[in-house]
């Protein structure tokens, strides 16, 4: 599918954007190690911290955008003959509104060169949202009709969107009960039933924080635009809702989203993830927990930061779990008393100011971000 977008005619990104984005995953693998020989949780040895990549979140992102009906160019996706489509017929579906047939490729001048390179380019970034935000390697040999057009691309993408790998904000614990699922089959009429072992490594709990980052600077080489940044403020969060749905990654759903959008030409505060924790006064010991509501989150340090900070930042973009308790300072905003908007918005408003927080509503918002 096509994302409709015209590259040649996009409004660009002139402000830089830090993210937090925080979920979490209730007897879930969130992210298996393929070389531990199980697929094993990646759990820090020392910390025991479970860990997820970013190139984890990118593949929920990638397929979330897929089924938007954006262009997505890195995507898993099977040819005529029912096998992976080669990254050559990637490439190809990417530029399939290009005709070879309109350009003699022998006898192009100079000013035609310019042309077809510009024309190149902006149909692939058109039809390849991923690439726009978190960029591609593009070193594909290419034959054929298309080829001549794939010399126009560059040998890579950088992405101006990066997410750094995640941790939970506290150990985990490997659920045993998981570890050897039995599987009983019949083996025929009259005869007894068979089973055999399957190793299903997943955590109890664990809750997720993840750092992003959108660089404009970075953002001119992909043809980032504005729209393309909104569309980010729902994208994580109808991710982890749509697309955890397989056997062992089921249980997993987001609590926290927050872009903090900046003033100032190149820069940002870094590390937001860092300044989140769990309040050890409301909250069960790290091996105790099960659920969300076995903890409440320490944001005092966030949300003061982002204070002293307030007259650097245009706004910040926001939603919070209804079902998350959160700190501020002395105040414990619980989610289940929440009648209306979470607290936690006002405490940021009180930091921040009024007209900078911007409360997301994720479905509201995101027709405004689908393809035309």
């Amino acid at each position: 599918m096509s994302d409709d977008t015209d590259t040649n005619d996009y409004d660009p990104v002139t402000n830089r954007s830090e993210i937090v984005f925080c979920y979490d995953a209730i007897d879930a693998n969130p992210n298996g190690n393929p070389l531990s020989g199980a697929n094993r949780p990646r759990i820090d040895p020392e910390t025991q911290q479970a860990v997820v990549t970013d190139v984890r979140l990118k593949r929920y992102l990638r397929d979330q955008l897929d089924d938007d009906g954006h262009g997505v160019y890195v995507r898993n996706v099977k040819n005529d003959k029912g096998k992976q489509s080669s990254r050559e017929q990637l490439l190809e579906d990417r530029l399939r509104s290009l005709d070879p047939d309109d350009w003699d490729f022998d006898t192009l001048a100079d000013e035609d060169e310019s042309e077809l390179h510009e024309e190149v380019f902006g149909e692939f970034l058109d039809n390849s949202a991923d690439v726009r935000y978190f960029g591609a390697t593009m070193s594909v040999d290419m034959k054929g009709k298309y080829a001549p057009f794939a010399e126009h691309l560059p040998d890579h993408f950088t992405g101006p969107v990066q997410f750094s790998p995640a941790r939970t904000l506290h150990p985990v614990t490997e659920n045993e009960e998981y570890n050897s699922l039995t599987s009983v089959i019949a083996t025929g009429e009259g005869k007894e039933q068979g089973g055999f072992d399957l190793d299903d490594h997943r955590i109890q709990y664990g809750f997720i924080a993840f750092h992003g980052l959108v660089d404009e600077h970075g953002a001119a080489d992909t043809k980032l635009s504005a729209a393309d940044v909104e569309r980010l403020d729902t994208l994580p969060w109808r991710a982890i809702k749509n697309q955890t749905i397989t056997r062992s990654k089921v249980g997993q759903e987001p609590r926290l989203y927050l872009r903090v959008e900046y003033e100032d030409e190149s820069f940002h505060l870094g590390g937001l993830t860092r300044d989140l924790d769990m309040d050890e006064e409301q909250s069960v010991p790290a091996d105790e927990l099960r659920n969300v509501r076995d903890f409440t989150l320490e944001a005092t340090d966030l949300v003061s930061r982002l204070g002293r900070h307030a007259d650097r930042i245009a706004r910040v973009r926001v939603i919070v779990s209804d079902v998350l308790d959160v700190t501020v300072g002395e105040e414990t905003y619980t989610a289940g008393d929440v009648v209306g908007e979470h607290g936690f918005y006002d405490a940021l408003r009180e930091h921040v100011g009024d007209d900078t927080v911007e409360v997301v509503d994720v479905y509201d918002e995101t027709g405004e971000t689908m393809p035309e």
